[in-house]
């Protein structure tokens, strides 16, 4: 047999990607997040300190605050990320604090730090934002969404406590992005403090930030992908370096490639030579053979080591990167391809908020993990991250994960003329791109303003920033139809065409552009107008199974013409997926009710409709993520006594055998070969289930044979099942921690969700109930919003009632108790549960003393005298009539003008 060189090497391909998809779930249990847009990397002399403990907080104005002497200890101690408020589920029509707030942190160093470069750098200051060190100003941001980076390398002290004080204001204010009034905004962004800081030292010989260096295209390290395919690809890292140490500095560069084993794949050297105070770029090419690809159902991630060494050998400067080698490109009426391969399947997924259940906008790291995890379980391959930067540990999560994401900047429904606020804009459009341009999961910059009617001038400018951001392949960006200056924009947000030999009218977008790609932004909400917002799409998960069964059939295929997952799924190459309208529950400026349309609420708890998307999932595993559990099959019937007679099961399998009772009726789904069709079709078992049947056998005695099975199967062969049971009488609680495997961080911020059921003696849970529950939490936790509102006791909706738990700065036990009020003899009987808090792997910088106060007072509570009620009343009633009719019908207005009654 003639050897062939060429089909050695792709023999060897095939046995690499074998490799890969075997051991990609290994990677896949890591929670790492980033740091000021890298990892730390040991020895290398850059070092990053956690400034989230031991905070001073004060809500309202206090002109003194920055000033070394001023007597903070009144004050509320508090960690980051931190919000102003600690606010009801139900939080909705701009209830939450507007104005500034105060935060201050007493710090020491080490002299150690004495000849480094040191910088301070905030994820996230809501509004705009004033940083004072030792009573100097040294910083003035206006953004909410986007790093505050400052230079604090001149004003630290090493012999003294270091004062760190931030103003931050939320308050209205048209010059900058959003821009628009909060009371009129369909979304809430509360304020505060509410992302992560850290303190980042270094060598005065060192790798830039991109946002701090302000150049086009540069700053910072810079990963892009000149040639990607099966057989080999091509790393390009471009780094921007500066000297400002005493001399000349002579040394190299050192870039190293391992795989998820941490194995070697590749290495690359370049020697550079910078004078004192200059800075330059470098750019270095790393050549991989058998690449390791990274696509959403095999996220595989590299680590890039960056190491900066001098002449003499010695580490100055590194850094750890998490890379992605992939390759996206449209082409035109082939549709989408990913990594040189038509990609066919669908982009199916949903728009984000960031804000969660009594935190609003302040997630620690791991919920918004948490979120990635649970939207990857549903099946989820793409996100639209609305109406702003999202927070970077998310699109960590997303890297991890394989969700693709569309990047937005902060914006809705508003423009104003003055210069200031265009520059603004541009400027956020860099620092978007900056900040998040060597993620793998990026697929789309939206650097228009949702729903706005911007001047043409602005769209024009706003795509070639991105060009010019971007300057690689692979820079998509996306523009409304309807707006000035769409034309040049390569991917168009539209809905779906309509489909040949499809069973719906769809909604016309008119006649395909050659060479442009469409995507449906936002699909699935139905409300009759914007004012009333009445909608079968927007479900409360305490109304129970008939309204959560009709919004799953609403988002998947009504039998009215609509956008939907069966639409989408039908639509041409060139319309390569869409993003529902919304992942979770989430608070509204503009309305008093929160918006019910998320799959999940706003403690991320499922609805119906969940299931509906997880069954969309490909049957066959095609990887190790846990995120990807394979074949799946779920009864949305909880055999009550209102429950439908109509059987609905959600499945992924070619056949599902659907057993009710244990003799009785036999049932059997086999799936359509129609490949219009979404992947996996609602299955509706007709007239299968009466609550007069159940009762028969229950007044029989015959309970144990009271059940509904559902049973997967592939080729044949059973491959997944979900039996359910009625709930008989409730008799106790049940308490589960929802941390998806990744636990509590005993690092003074994080929080986990903690959930009671309510559940019979076999562990049903009892969903049909009017009972609240008490939880009391003892050890190194304390319980969110405890002493706030009426947070504890909390009601339990559709069986379940959730709270919140924050980590102390010690890593321990935790207990949970959750009790229903009353002790009759027939009373639930209460339930005590035993967590874990684990030690986080960071270095943190705080003053124990700031942490002595009980960290139970999350809000500190006072008496409100009666003028002060006076006053808050006059306010309330001052902005409902700001908020006529007539801003409320510009608002329905303007989502009418862009297509969203669809």
């Amino acid at each position: 047999m003639k050897y062939n060189k060429t089909i050695f090497s792709r023999m060897i391909c095939v046995i690499v990607l074998l490799l890969q998809l075997f051991a990609s779930g290994v990677q896949a249990g890591e929670s790492r997040f980033s740091t000021a847009g890298f990892y730390e990397l040991a020895g290398s002399g850059r070092e990053v300190y956690n400034m989230n403990v031991g905070w001073r907080f004060y809500k309202g104005s206090c002109p003194d605050a920055w000033k070394k002497e001023f007597d903070d200890s009144s004050w509320e101690a508090v960690n980051i990320p931190h919000g102003l408020d600690l606010l009801p589920e139900e939080a909705s029509g701009s209830i939450n604090y507007q104005g500034e707030a105060w935060y201050r942190k007493n710090f020491s160093v080490s002299g150690e730090l004495k000849n480094k470069k040191v910088y301070l750098h905030f994820e996230g200051i809501m509004g705009k934002s004033r940083i004072w060190l030792n009573g100097k100003l040294l910083k003035e941001h206006f953004n909410g969404y986007l790093p505050v980076i400052v230079d604090v390398t001149e004003d630290l002290s090493f012999e003294a406590e270091n004062l760190l004080s931030v103003c931050a204001d939320n308050s209205d204010d048209s010059s900058f992005l959003p821009g628009k009034p909060q009371q009129a905004l369909d979304f809430a962004y509360f304020g505060g403090v509410y992302r992560d800081c850290f303190l980042i030292a270094h060598d005065r010989v060192y790798i830039t930030d991109a946002n701090y260096e302000d150049e086009i295209a540069g700053g910072g390290v810079f990963i892009h992908y000149p040639y990607v395919s099966e057989d080999r690809a091509e790393i390009g890292v471009k780094m921007h370096l500066r000297n400002e140490s005493t001399g000349l500095f002579k040394g190299e560069l050192m870039l190293t490639l391992r795989d998820i084993y941490n194995k070697e794949i590749c290495k690359e050297v370049k020697s550079l030579s910078l004078r004192k105070g200059k800075a330059d770029h470098y750019d270095m090419r790393l050549h991989v053979d058998c690449p390791m690809l990274w696509t959403p159902d095999s996220p595989v991630l590299h680590q890039l080591e960056i190491k900066l060494v001098d002449e003499n050998g010695h580490l100055i400067d590194g850094m750890l990167q998490r890379i992605g080698i992939r390759k996206i490109e449209y082409s035109g009426k082939d549709g989408l391809y990913l990594n040189d391969k038509p990609y066919r399947d669908k982009l199916i997924g949903v728009n984000r908020h960031q804000d969660f259940a009594i935190i609003g906008n302040a997630l620690s790291n791991s919920l918004h993990w948490r979120d990635a995890k649970k939207l990857r379980d549903a099946g989820v391959r793409i996100v639209r991250c609305i109406h702003y930067p999202h927070d970077p540990a998310f699109l960590d999560a997303c890297d991890e994960f394989g969700i693709l994401t569309i990047l937005a900047v902060a914006g809705w429904q508003f423009w104003n003329d003055e210069p200031i606020f265009s520059e603004r804009a541009y400027s956020d459009i860099r620092g978007l791109v900056r900040r998040d341009r060597n993620h793998p999961s990026i697929f789309i910059w939206e650097p228009v303003l949702n729903e706005t009617h911007f001047p043409k001038e602005y769209a024009h400018n706003a795509k070639k920033i991105v060009d010019e951001e971007y300057p690689y392949e692979q820079a998509l960006s996306a523009c409304d139809p309807g707006s000035p200056g769409s034309d040049c924009f390569p991917v168009i947000y539209t809905h779906p065409t309509s489909v040949s030999g499809g069973k719906k009218t769809v909604y016309n977008a008119g006649t395909l552009k050659e060479g442009t790609m469409y995507f449906t932004r936002e699909f699935g909400d139905n409300v009759d107008d914007w004012n009333s917002h009445n909608s079968n799409s927007r479900v409360h998960r305490s109304w129970g199974e008939s309204p959560m069964l009709q919004q799953a059939v609403h988002y998947a295929s009504p039998v009215y013409a609509y956008t939907c997952l069966e639409t989408l799924y039908a639509s041409q190459p060139a319309h390569v997926g869409g993003t529902l309208w919304h992942a979770f529950d989430h608070q509204r400026g503009y309305h008093p009710q929160p918006f019910y349309g998320g799959v999940m609420d706003a403690f991320r708890q499922p609805k119906i409709s969940y299931y509906m998307f997880m069954a969309q999932r490909p049957s066959e595993k095609l990887d190790k993520l846990p995120a990807e559990n394979g074949p799946m099959v779920y009864i949305a019937n909880e055999m009550t006594p209102f429950s439908p007679e109509d059987i609905t099961v959600y499945s992924n399998c070619e056949e599902v055998r659907l057993t009710v009772f244990e003799n009785g009726k036999k049932y059997i789904y086999q799936r359509s070969a129609d490949e219009r069709k979404m992947p996996a079709p609602i299955i509706t078992f007709k007239d299968a289930f009466h609550f007069m049947d159940l009762k028969a056998l229950a007044r029989a005695g015959k309970q144990k044979e009271v059940y509904i099975l559902a049973e997967g199967l592939m080729n044949g062969k059973v491959v997944a099942t979900n039996k359910k049971y009625p709930s008989w009488r409730p008799t106790n609680l049940r308490i589960r921690v929802d941390d998806d495997g990744l636990p509590l961080r005993a690092d003074g911020s994080d929080v986990v969700t903690v959930i009671a059921e309510i559940v019979d003696e076999k562990g049903t849970v009892k969903r049909l109930n009017n009972t609240s529950v008490r939880f009391t939490v003892t050890g190194e936790a304390a319980l969110v919003g405890d002493y706030n509102m009426a947070c504890n006791p909390v009601p339990a909706h559709w069986g379940s009632a959730p709270v919140l738990i924050r980590a102390t700065t010690n890593a321990g036990k935790i207990n949970i108790r959750a009790e229903v009020l009353g002790e009759g003899v027939h009373a639930i009987a209460p339930c005590e549960f035993e967590y874990e808090s684990v030690k986080p792997v960071a270095r943190f910088i705080y003053n124990p003393i700031e942490m002595q106060s009980n960290l139970k007072t999350e809000v500190t509570t006072r008496e409100i005298n009666n003028q002060e009620l006076d006053s808050m009343k006059e306010e309330i009633l001052r902005l409902k009539k700001k908020i006529s009719k007539y801003e409320l019908r510009e608002v329905e207005m303007q989502q009418e003008s862009f297509g969203e009654k669809k």
